[in-house]
């Protein structure tokens, strides 16, 4: 068995170590958030035509054992198709989320990663439930 000093000797070495591991995760951490901050900010705000593609959601349950309380967190996100074809996924508000449909076109505004919003185009919804409600008229 070891005595006590010992062990204590061990803590004093592993303690200043543990700590510095841990400021460098957090400062590593920090500096990525801020290079995407930076990345973001350098570029443009678009505008694009675009096409919802489609829609996903990330639930997260927590467990406190102590109080016995249950919570849950959702984040919502949404695919758009640019006119090029490439596709970009964002982070956006559940009221968004739920307005939104797979097929929608509109205007998809950007600045790099960072979504500042999408406005469906009004004309396309209408032009479809026209075409609908014809073609079930004439039945």
């Amino acid at each position: 068995m070891q005595s006590w000093t010992e062990m204590f000797g061990v803590v004093e070495t592993a303690l200043p170590i543990l700590f510095v591991v841990i400021v460098g995760i957090l400062a590593a951490t920090a500096a990525g958030g801020l290079l995407r901050a930076i990345e973001n900010h350098r570029q443009p705000v678009l505008s694009v035509h675009s096409v919802i593609v489609g829609k996903r959601t990330e639930v997260s349950h927590r467990h406190d054992t102590d109080t016995s309380v249950n919570r849950s967190d959702t984040k919502y996100y949404m695919t758009f198709e640019v006119e090029s074809g490439d596709r970009l996924e964002f982070a956006v508000s559940g009221v968004e989320y739920g307005q939104c449909a797979e097929g929608d076109e509109g205007k998809l505004t950007f600045q790099g990663r960072r979504y500042y919003g999408f406005e469906r185009s009004v004309r396309t919804y209408r032009t479809e439930l026209q075409e609908y409600r014809k073609f079930h008229s004439s039945g």
